[in-house]
């Protein structure tokens, strides 16, 4: 890996999209990302300014990790998600573009002001993509996980949203747990919904938490803890709003109508099933 740093970028962005084509859909994609990141530029002021200079030392370390499946966000440390820059470390699921079905969905029925729960807020995505783009409202993200919410926290501060966002550790499987948090006028989650034997990825399997993947042989645990108790955290009027798996739609929907909730199915960009709203 040496050679790298003596030949020119152009160079070694060909080489590096060979090699990262066995583990990426987007091999030219990541080798470009991890460039311009050992650089300190963005990818656009890599490819007009920086293609005939010399490799920094750093990106064959960046490389090395991408050629172990290590996803690009980690490597990076940060995504983009709903137009936030967000930090990621390994204590949280790197946020998805399917995820912004939920906050499209939460922000067309939620009010312009009012209180909204995040259920499982990993790195505080869900809740600080709405906070974004509602200054009416404010939000409580909880999560079983302190490092995840260490994470969460960061994210806030940095966006601007610490004074309307704040992040609690709790569990939803322990009782008592919401007992002084009060009712909101909107619920969104994105909680585990992966069974158990499920193959996945080794770039998911081997990197990212496993608490906040799987859920049960069949992927429901987490919604059949969390549904029966919307009733008690909602405000009269409020909405939930549940992400879930491509499949999962109709057995959620059985949940719901339990609990003696309605529910609409909304779809993702591929048209596949992606969020319930819930009331």
């Amino acid at each position: 890996m040496e050679s790298l740093c003596v030949a020119s970028i152009a160079e070694t962005l060909r080489e590096a999209h060979q090699r990262l084509d066995r583990v990426s859909d987007t091999p030219r994609l990541d080798a470009e990302l991890l460039m311009a990141d050992a650089l300190g530029v963005s990818r656009s002021h890599l490819l007009l300014h920086h293609r005939d200079k010399r490799v920094p030392e750093g990106f064959a370390t960046r490389l090395e990790r991408r050629l172990e499946a290590e996803p690009v966000a980690y490597i990076l440390g940060r995504c983009e998600f709903y137009g936030i820059d967000l930090a990621v470390t390994r204590e949280v699921l790197i946020p998805r573009g399917d995820s912004e079905c939920v906050v499209e969905a939460a922000l067309g029925v939620c009010p312009a002001k009012g209180r909204v729960l995040d259920l499982g807020t990993g790195s505080g995505a869900l809740l600080l993509a709405m906070l974004s783009q509602r200054a009416g409202l404010s939000g409580t993200g909880i999560d079983a996980s302190a490092g995840a919410l260490e994470v969460a926290r960061g994210n806030g501060e940095a966006l601007g949203l610490a004074a309307r966002a704040r992040f609690l550790r709790r569990d939803w499987t322990h009782s008592g747990w919401a007992a002084d948090l009060g009712r909101f006028d909107c619920v969104i989650a994105n909680p585990p919904y992966v069974e158990t034997a499920a193959q996945l990825d080794r770039a998911v399997k081997d990197y990212e938490p496993a608490a906040a993947l799987f859920a049960g042989e069949d992927g429901l645990d987490a919604y059949r803890k969390l549904i029966p108790q919307l009733p008690g955290l909602m405000t009269s009027g409020a909405k939930a709003v549940f992400e879930i798996g491509s499949s999962q739609a109709e057995a959620v929907g059985r949940l719901a109508a339990d609990a003696g909730l309605s529910f609409e199915i909304r779809n993702d960009l591929a048209n596949r099933s992606r969020a319930l709203v819930l009331s």
